[in-house]
């Protein structure tokens, strides 16, 4: 586990770290059910290009979102992404296909550094903060608003 901070005054928490190609990203590890290999999704009819299909979890069946799809990232082969990291959404399950996991990273508030009012809306909502942790720049994924749907649906 590497930490980013060996600062102790304030808060800790910790982020699961993953990998989309070249880029990391990072989302809350209290959000993270669980970590699992690839899962071949059930399509759905007219359902919005990042969404892969549903799969099913020991008698729980969720969405499974491409984050290469819905980050306008290239994609990959499907076969070469191989984990799915279920996570909570409010009250939902949802599965992220990434490329990688990486690494859990013990981070203070302090060190997370807002998004750059310069980088747009589009991906203010995507990215609720961005961080340094070893020379590497990663992106805090605000999980709320990654799939509108299950917005509408709370609403």
């Amino acid at each position: 586990m590497r930490q980013a901070s060996t600062v102790s005054e304030s808060p800790r928490r910790e982020l699961l770290s993953f990998r989309l190609g070249v880029q990391e990203f990072c989302v809350d590890i209290m959000a993270v059910r669980e970590i699992r290999g690839w899962t071949e999704a059930t399509p759905l009819p007219r359902a919005p290009d990042y969404i892969r299909g549903m799969i099913n979890l020991r008698g729980t069946v969720f969405p499974v979102v491409d984050m290469s799809a819905r980050f306008g990232l290239p994609l990959n082969d499907v076969a070469s992404r191989r984990v799915i990291i279920v996570v909570w959404i409010g009250t939902k399950l949802v599965g992220l296909l990434v490329d990688a996991v990486c690494d859990i990273i013990v981070v203070t508030d302090a060190e997370l550094q807002p998004t750059s009012e310069l980088a747009g809306e589009a991906i203010r909502t995507f990215v609720s903060a961005v961080l340094m942790v070893e020379n590497r720049m990663l992106c805090l994924i605000a999980l709320n608003h990654l799939v509108p749907e299950l917005d509408e649906a709370a609403a």
